[in-house]
C-alpha cells in the first residue's frame, strides 16, 4: 500500500499535461457517483456524518506523512490553510450530507450554481471585472435556480434544509476557489489535507447534531468505510486537484461538468429518481451558465463592463 501511495505522490508532483484530461475526467466520474455509497450507508442505518468523519479522517492520516515533510511550506501560510479547511470542509460535508438525505438530481443542480457564486466572489474579493459573457452566464444561472426550485412556487414556502445545504455547499466551494486563487500557490497535497481535516471536523458537528444513535458496525461496514476513504475520496480528490492544476481554468471547468452529468443520469438510472420538466429546464440553464463561465476563464480577451 505504501508503494501505491508513493506512486500517487510521484505522479501528482510531476506535471504531465497529457494525463491531465483523462485524470480529471476520472475524478469527475468518481464524484458524480459519490451519492451511491452514501445512500447505501444511509440505508444501512449509518449516518452520512459518521461516514464522512471516518473516511475523511482516514484520508487525512494517509496524506499527513507526505505533507509533514513540507512543514516549512505550510507553516508560513497557516491562515490561508485554515480558511481552505473551513470553506472546503463545509463544501464537502454539506454536499455529502445533502446527497445522502435529499434528491441527488436536485442537490447536484443546486450545487452547480457554484459558477454564479464564483463570478460574484471574484468581483468582490479579487476585483475581477464583469464581462458581458459573465453577466449573461449569471442571468442564465439565476433563471436556472428559479426553475429548479419550482418557478413561482418558490415564493410560496421556505426552502428545505437540504436545499439550503446544497446551495451553501456550492457557495463554500466557490469561495474556497477564490481563496486559493488569492493565495500563494499552496501545493495540492497540502490543500487536500486541509480540506480533508476540515470536512472531518464539520462532519463531526453534523453527526453530533443528528439524533440517530451511534451505528453498530459489522466487519463489512468497516471495510466499506475504509474503501470509501481510500478508493473513493482520496483518489477522487487527488485526481481533481491534479487535473485542475495542469489545465487552463476554462477547459478544467468544462471537464468538471462531467460530475453533474454523471450524477444526474446515474441517479435516474440506478437510483430511480425522476427529473421533472422544470428541473430539466433549470439544469439546462445552469449547465449553460457553467459552460459560459468556463469560456470566460479562457485566455481570450473580452470587453469588460
Amino acid at each position: 500500500m505504501v508503494h501505491n501511495f508513493m506512486a500517487i505522490r510521484t505522479i501528482f508532483l510531476r506535471p504531465e499535461k497529457g494525463r491531465a484530461i483523462p485524470v480529471l475526467l476520472a475524478g469527475s466520474v468518481i464524484w458524480g457517483l459519490f451519492w451511491w455509497p452514501l445512500k447505501a450507508f444511509d440505508a444501512a442505518g449509518i449516518h452520512s456524518g459518521f461516514v464522512q468523519v471516518f473516511a475523511y479522517s482516514l484520508s487525512a492520516l494517509v496524506l499527513l506523512p507526505f505533507v509533514w515533510r513540507r512543514l516549512s511550506v505550510w507553516r508560513t501560510q497557516s491562515g490561508l490553510l485554515l480558511l481552505i479547511a473551513l470553506l472546503g470542509g463545509w463544501a464537502n460535508a454539506s454536499f455529502a450530507t445533502s446527497l445522502a438525505e435529499g434528491s441527488v438530481v436536485r442537490v447536484m443542480l443546486l450545487f452547480y450554481l457554484a459558477p454564479v457564486w464564483t463570478i460574484i466572489a471574484a468581483r468582490i474579493f479579487l476585483g475581477e471585472a464583469f464581462t458581458r459573457l459573465r453577466l449573461f452566464a449569471l442571468m442564465l444561472a439565476l433563471a436556472g435556480l428559479f426553475a429548479t426550485l419550482g418557478g413561482p412556487a418558490v415564493f410560496a414556502a421556505p426552502l428545505s434544509a437540504i436545499d439550503l445545504l446544497a446551495l451553501s455547499s456550492g457557495l463554500a466551494f466557490a469561495l474556497n476557489n477564490v481563496a486559493i486563487r488569492a493565495g500563494h500557490g499552496l501545493p495540492e497535497l497540502i490543500r487536500a489535507l486541509a480540506v480533508f481535516a476540515g470536512c472531518a471536523v464539520i462532519s463531526l458537528g453534523f453527526m453530533l447534531c443528528n439524533p440517530q444513535p451511534f451505528p453498530a458496525l459489522t466487519a463489512l461496514h468497516v471495510w466499506g468505510l475504509v474503501a470509501i476513504g481510500l478508493l473513493w475520496i482520496l483518489p477522487g480528490t487527488l485526481a481533481t486537484f491534479y487535473g485542475v492544476a495542469r489545465l487552463d481554468a476554462g477547459r478544467a471547468a468544462i471537464l468538471l461538468l462531467t460530475e453533474l452529468v454523471v450524477g444526474v443520469f446515474s441517479a435516474m438510472l440506478i437510483g430511480a429518481e425522476q427529473l421533472s420538466l422544470q428541473e430539466a429546464i433549470g439544469g439546462g440553464l445552469i449547465l449553460s451558465a457553467a459552460v459560459l463561465e468556463a469560456r470566460s476563464e479562457s485566455p481570450v480577451k473580452e470587453h469588460a463592463v
